[in-house]
């Protein structure tokens, strides 16, 4: 008996990896890759590396999470485990589940962007938001399908995209231009450290194989590997390809180009088709991006449904799935529609990273359950809040008044979550039980 159960689960341990790294490797490496070297120089293979060791701290501490709790919930579960039935814990799962939808919007804009510009040869809104469109409801069809057939697509499009980046680091590697890469050249070590909240941000996906607790073989045993082997493999990427951008364009070059620096470091080795296909790679991150990260937010929505946190027509199942996807979706398009998403992105970004810091040190309450390392979790949320520290820094240097966009944030999930309570007459409840 316990075979067939275990054959009827979607996410074994690589199908878990390949979906992190699908909502890792999305558009952080294309765009962001660019804005970090524009602050950290040949040097921000370092941020690199200190981002993946804060995701790495804190993906130990959901995971561990995931493994006590195991939910399609993730972070809205741990919220309500660790701080129990309230206002708080419902204005941070509203506040976590709207900062979720403004960054799988960013990404859906991010892919629209590009195909303008590869099919139509111009970016224009009316295009960017066309394709952007399309795509989001390409994959909630895909979603609506089941589990199942997201963990296949998932390998299926992480697989594709992983070959041609490994393909260009490698090749691109023997064009290497050492003195490029060479540390008198190189920034102050300050600007390192100023990147990281930038670098951070390009691992925040490694939160969305938490969702996959309730379809996973033996959580218990696979969620912490799952976790670590895709954040490594992910860090390890990550600097290959840093080195192989910066030892193949100056980086007056990479800041010109730095929304797309990643295709223009292919053209020394493959001009321009080496240009047009990583810009092709870029799309299928992207749209891989959005595929993991639908994922999760339909598994959100479907427990906030379940909690008490969301009206009940989230909940109600169409075909595989919930129509909290269905629904997730429309807000999506809206937001492509109607919003300016660079600044929202930022602010939202921000928003995730506090409720980071909130789940870990919520985490302690709950420490003799789980069964997490004590200093591990501690070095979570010191290392959170130094990122948080820093996001901030960086940020109120583009948009002064960040911080008052946040505490509305705040504010506007507070005021939804008194809503919904007074509305539904409904209150929060832990789904996983000990």
């Amino acid at each position: 008996m316990e075979t067939i159960e275990n054959t009827k689960k979607a996410f074994g341990l690589w199908s878990a990896v390949f979906l992190g790294i699908g909502s890792m490797v999305g558009a952080g490496i294309f765009v962001l890759l660019g804005e970090a070297g524009a602050i950290a120089g040949n040097l921000v293979w370092i941020s690199f590396i200190f981002g993946g060791l804060i995701a790495l701290l804190s993906g130990y501490s959901l995971a561990k999470l995931a493994s006590a709790y195991p939910s399609r919930g993730g972070i809205v579960e741990y919220l309500v485990q660790c701080y129990g039935e309230g206002v708080f814990s419902g204005s941070l799962s509203i506040l976590f589940y709207l900062s979720a939808m403004v960054a799988i919007a960013m990404v859906a804009k991010t892919f629209g962007t590009y195909s303008s510009m590869m099919i139509v040869g111009v970016n224009t809104p009316l295009w960017a938001n066309s394709f952007a469109i399309g795509i989001l409801i390409i994959f909630m069809f895909i979603n609506l399908a089941g589990s199942s057939i997201i963990a296949k697509s998932e390998n299926i499009i992480v697989i594709i995209k992983l070959s041609i980046i490994v393909l260009f680091t490698i090749v691109v590697f023997f064009y290497i231009k050492p003195e490029l890469l060479s540390l008198k050249d190189a920034p102050p070590v300050l600007n390192v450290f100023s990147s990281i909240a930038l670098t951070f941000f390009a691992f925040e996906g490694f939160r969305v194989i938490t969702n996959t607790a309730e379809d996973m073989e033996n959580p218990t045993k696979t969620m912490l590997k799952a976790m670590m082997i895709a954040i490594l493999l992910v860090m390890a990427l990550y600097v290959a390809v840093t080195f192989a951008v910066f030892g193949n364009l100056p980086l007056p070059e990479i800041i010109k180009a730095q929304d797309y620096a990643l295709a223009e470091a292919a053209k020394p080795a493959f001009g321009q088709v080496g240009f047009t296909i990583m810009a092709m790679a870029a799309l299928i991150s992207t749209a891989s991006s959005i595929n993991a990260n639908l994922y999760a937010v339909t598994n959100v929505t479907y427990q906030m449904a379940k909690n008490g946190e969301l009206p009940k027509f989230y909940q109600r199942n169409v075909w595989h799935s919930s129509e909290g996807l269905i629904i997730s979706t429309a807000i999506l398009i809206c937001f492509v529609l109607f919003f300016d998403l660079t600044e929202i992105a930022a602010i939202g970004s921000i928003s995730i990273l506090f409720i980071h810091a909130l789940v870990h040190i919520g985490h302690f309450l709950k420490i003799h359950e789980t069964k997490a390392s004590k200093i591990l979790v501690s070095l979570s949320i010191l290392t959170i809040a130094i990122a948080i520290i820093l996001a901030l820094n960086y940020t109120s240097k583009h948009i002064p008044n960040v911080g008052y966009f946040i505490a509305g944030g705040f504010v506007l999930a507070f005021l939804i979550e008194i809503g919904l309570r007074v509305v539904t007459k409904r209150v929060i409840t832990p789904q996983s039980k000990r």
